[in-house]
């Protein structure tokens, strides 16, 4: 099964660490995509954990509420995975055939891959092909084979069947593109940031150039400061979280203190993007995951990157019937479905 991964059409699947999105698209005219089908389930908190499923029980009654309660038809998806068990590594190799990197991917991965080459899957794109007896760029994906295995179980049990597995960056930039065009020379970052971990892809033009999963922040971070300091339930600290509820200003002040301890680790990868590649700057930074709408924090990001930073739009080039969605609830979600918007848009055998 292919990494990255006319065929037919696939279920956008997104398995975060607290709920499960589904997305379902068709071509529309142009380039554009007219959505069909768009789903949300929650999942218990532990369910999983640093992109680990730890109650496999949860997780399929999660994707079986979600197809059965939104009528989804369609049995094959496209999922993806993140996390410490995913490596995605841009390398260099002496300029050869196709056939010939084919056949030494495997020996010249071993080099890169922190685990052993057994256990893992690998797939790979030729970013630049390079001059003759130069050298090419290569981007290297190195996955786990038992964090595939995990994730393609559920999805079995589920009574789905899982046909792509992508990479949560590879999905997210496929979901840009589609919304806002490919500007080449044009360094954006694209920061997803979830319930319990983010990540981070740096893309110039249409070529990922920097990738980094962060396990250490997340949006239960706020819930948890605010559950602690306010002895509130989680429940009622994720709804506070949100703006809604008593106590604002205390809550504003925890969400503060919060978020500058995530702008802190995202600042350190920004520095380590610059340090570890030719590029000195960022140009745009675009906000996605369920905690992109948590109050201040793409405002803080802006004044901190001195950047410009903006909430992921995912449908912003995507058509769909008034009829059948509002517009308001899309707005809402959005940022939370980009990968999933990302995922819907693979084909079978890509």
């Amino acid at each position: 099964m292919g990494l990255f991964g006319k065929k037919k059409n696939l279920v956008g699947l997104d398995i975060g660490s607290s709920s499960v999105k589904a997305v379902e698209m068709k071509p529309g005219k142009g380039e554009t995509w007219q959505l069909t089908t768009i789903g949300l389930e929650y999942l218990p908190q532990e369910a999983i954990v640093d992109g680990q499923i730890m109650d496999s029980t949860s997780v399929i009654d999660a994707i079986q509420r979600l197809f059965s309660e939104y009528r989804i038809k369609t049995q094959d998806v496209a999922t993806s995975i993140s996390g410490s068990s995913v490596i995605v590594k841009k390398i260099q190799l002496p300029s050869m055939s196709e056939q010939e990197l084919a056949e030494s991917i495997h020996w010249e991965a071993e080099q890169y891959i922190p685990f052993d080459i057994q256990e893992v899957n690998l797939d790979y794109q030729v970013l630049d092909p390079g001059a003759a007896g130069g050298n090419m760029d290569i981007l290297l994906v190195a996955a786990k084979k038992d964090k595939i295995n995990d994730y393609q179980s559920v999805i079995n049990q589920a009574g789905r069947n899982p046909i792509v597995m992508d990479v949560d960056a590879f999905a997210l930039q496929n979901a840009y593109e589609m919304n806002y065009g490919v500007e080449p020379g044009r360094v954006v970052a694209m920061a997803n940031i979830g319930a319990s971990q983010a990540n981070i892809n740096v893309v110039r033009g249409d070529t990922s150039i920097f990738t980094r999963d962060i396990t250490t922040i997340g949006g239960n971070q706020f819930t948890e400061a605010i559950q602690k300091d306010l002895n509130v339930s989680f429940e009622q600290a994720e709804n506070m979280k949100q703006g809604h509820g008593d106590n604002a200003e205390a809550v504003a002040g925890i969400v503060q203190s919060v978020t500058e301890s995530v702008l802190m680790e995202v600042q350190k990868t920004f520095d380590f993007f610059k340090a570890t590649t030719s590029e000195d700057r960022i140009d745009r930074v675009v906000l996605s995951g369920g905690s992109a709408r948590i109050p201040g924090l793409s405002d803080a990001m802006s004044e901190r990157f001195d950047s410009r930073v903006e909430i992921f739009n995912p449908f912003q080039n995507v058509t769909y019937n008034p009829k059948d969605f509002d517009a308001e609830f899309l707005e809402e979600v959005g940022p939370a479905c980009a990968i999933a918007v990302g995922l819907a848009m693979r084909k079978a055998g890509e």
